[in-house]
């Protein structure tokens, strides 16, 4: 099962309260201006910025890569 779309309309990110990318298969919602991934544990996203973890540089080109493989193009 997956986070519900309405959910996901009306996520963002509690840093910068922008739009976030969603990965299903990583159990991930990331926030490429930031770097910013948080966990998603049994779809229940996990939102605090203490929990949230850091992208590096390489792990961000290819989420960003997964993204526009999905015709997804994210504005940052």
């Amino acid at each position: 099962m997956a986070i519900d779309a309405r959910l996901l309309e009306i996520l963002a990110c509690p840093e910068d309260k922008g739009p976030l990318l969603y990965f299903a298969a990583d159990e991930l919602l990331y926030n490429p201006r930031l770097k910013r991934k948080y966990r998603v544990e049994r779809d229940v996203p996990q939102m605090l910025v203490e929990e949230s973890t850091q992208a590096g540089d390489a792990e961000h080109q290819a989420l960003l890569e997964k993204a526009r493989a999905r015709g997804i193009t994210p504005n940052f």
